[in-house]
C-alpha cells in the first residue's frame, strides 16, 4: 500500500522539477544585460553601432592565448564548406555557419584588430566559399587598419583556398596540401542500368533542359555544354580572383589552375601563399602587420538557449533524416 501511495507523488515531483527546470532556464533568456565589468559581460556586448541578431550573432567570447589591448579573434574553419552541414548532435551550427556569424561579430566589433582564419579543408559549395570571402573582405573595408591572417591545417584546397584569398597573409603548415584551384559539378547517369532491369523514367518537365542533369535520362551534347559552360565560368571568376589577391598574372596561372595539389613548399615557391610555420609564426605575424608588440586573441563559442536545444532535438525526427539524406542533389563545387 505504501509503494502504491507514493509512486504518483514520486511522479509529480519529477515533473514540478522539471517545471522548475525549463522556467528558470527560460529565465535565463530574458536576464537584463549586466554591467561593463561583469564576468559575463562577453555574453551580452553590443556592437558600437546597430545590427541585428544575424549581423551580430549573440556569442561567447572567451580569452584564448596572449595577453595585451590589441583584441585578435582566432576561427576555426574545418571539413565540407557547406552552409547547413557537419551538424553535430550537440552543436546546433555547422563549421561553415558558425565561420561566417564569428566573423561577422568580429566585424561589428570596434575592438577586433584581426582575424585569424584557421582553415582546414578540402573545399566545399563554391556560393559557400564566396559568402565567407566577401564577409571577409567586410570585416577590412569596416576599418582600413585591420588585417585578416590565415593558417591553413592539413588542407587548405579548393574552396579553402578560394576564402583564404581575402587574406593579408597565407600561412602553411609544412604538411599543408593546398591549390585544388578549379570547379566541379559530379552526377551520375544510371539510364542504362535502368533499362536493363526495367525501370523507366517518368519526368515531366516545362523545358528540353529542365532535367538536364537527370540521372535516368540521356544527356544530350548540347546540354553537356550548358554545364560545362556554367563550369568555365565559375573557374574563370576563381582564377580571377588568385591573380588579384595574390598579384599573379593570370597568364602564369593557367599551368596551376587546372585543379592540382601543391605541397606548402611548392605553393611557397609559386608565391600562392606567403609562408611556412605555425600558431606562434601566426600570432607574431599578426602583430607585426598590426605593428603592435603583442596581441590578444580571443575565440567564440555559441551560446547555449533553450531555441538552440529545441533546434538540436529537432534532429531527432528520422523523417528529417531520411528527408535530407536520400534526396538526389547536384552541387556546384569547387
Amino acid at each position: 500500500m505504501t509503494a502504491t501511495y507514493n509512486q504518483p507523488r514520486r511522479r509529480m515531483g519529477c515533473l514540478f522539477f522539471f517545471i522548475l527546470l525549463v522556467a528558470g532556464f527560460v529565465g535565463l533568456c530574458y536576464l537584463p544585460a549586466p554591467a561593463e565589468d561583469s564576468l559575463f559581460s562577453s555574453w551580452f556586448s553590443t556592437p558600437a553601432q546597430e545590427a541585428g541578431v544575424d549581423a551580430y550573432p549573440a556569442l561567447t567570447e572567451t580569452w584564448s592565448d596572449g595577453s595585451g589591448s590589441n583584441k585578435v579573434i582566432r576561427i576555426p574553419l574545418t571539413g565540407l564548406i557547406m552552409f547547413g552541414e557537419n551538424q553535430g548532435f550537440f552543436s546546433p551550427a555547422g563549421s561553415t555557419d558558425m565561420a561566417l556569424q564569428a566573423i561577422r561579430r568580429a566585424t561589428y566589433d570596434p575592438e577586433v584588430r584581426a582575424i585569424i582564419m584557421e582553415i582546414d579543408s578540402g573545399g566545399g559549395g563554391i556560393t559557400a566559399s564566396d559568402i565567407l570571402y566577401n564577409a571577409l573582405l567586410n570585416f577590412r573595408a569596416a576599418d582600413t587598419t585591420r588585417q585578416v591572417i590565415t593558417l591553413c591545417g592539413d588542407m587548405a584546397a579548393s574552396g579553402a583556398y578560394y576564402i583564404a584569398l581575402a587574406s593579408d597573409h597565407i600561412i602553411a603548415h609544412p604538411t599543408t596540401v593546398t591549390g585544388s584551384i578549379g570547379v566541379i559539378i559530379q552526377g551520375l547517369n544510371f539510364r542504362e542500368l535502368a533499362q536493363r532491369h526495367g525501370v523507366a523514367d517518368m519526368t515531366f518537365k516545362s523545358g528540353a533542359n529542365k532535367d538536364l542533369l537527370n540521372p535516368l535520362g540521356e544527356s544530350s551534347a548540347a546540354q553537356q555544354a550548358i554545364v560545362q559552360n556554367v563550369v568555365d565560368d565559375m573557374h574563370k571568376r576563381f582564377v580571377s580572383l588568385v591573380a588579384t589577391r595574390r598579384k599573379i598574372p593570370e597568364t602564369a596561372l593557367v599551368p596551376l589552375t587546372d585543379g592540382r595539389i601543391f605541397t606548402a613548399s611548392h605553393a611557397l615557391e609559386l608565391e600562392l601563399i606567403d609562408e611556412i610555420g605555425y600558431w606562434e609564426d601566426a600570432v607574431n605575424r599578426t602583430a607585426t602587420l598590426l605593428g603592435v608588440p603583442d596581441i590578444c586573441v580571443y575565440r567564440y563559442d555559441e551560446s547555449v538557449s533553450l531555441m538552440s536545444l529545441l533546434q538540436v532535438t529537432s534532429r531527432l525526427n528520422p523523417r528529417t533524416w531520411f528527408g535530407e539524406t536520400a534526396r538526389l542533389q547536384y552541387r556546384l563545387n569547387l
